[in-house]
């Protein structure tokens, strides 16, 4: 019984040390792609995004009539989910 014991202790410990050492292997490997990525193929810069003059210059008396298609779009979703 003692042998058993022992034996089930030992291969706890090798079972967990080898689960750990996998871990800390994936880990070190996936933060040296990232940085190898990060190297040769940076994110590109963000473009100044240029502001439409026309887009303030939209009449705001129609987004009234796309609410009420809107919100009838998502009642009728509604209705056809439930039944």
């Amino acid at each position: 019984m003692d042998n058993l014991l022992s034996e089930g202790l030992e291969l706890l410990v090798f079972g967990m040390g080898f689960v750990f050492v996998f871990l800390t292997l994936l880990v070190i490997s996936t933060g040296f792609m990232s940085k190898l990525v990060n190297k040769y193929m940076p994110a590109p810069a963000p473009q100044a995004k240029r502001a439409r003059a026309n887009a303030s210059a939209l009449p705001k008396a129609n987004s009234g009539a796309k609410n009420d298609e809107l919100i009838a779009v998502m009642t009728a979703a509604v209705h056809k989910y439930r039944s």
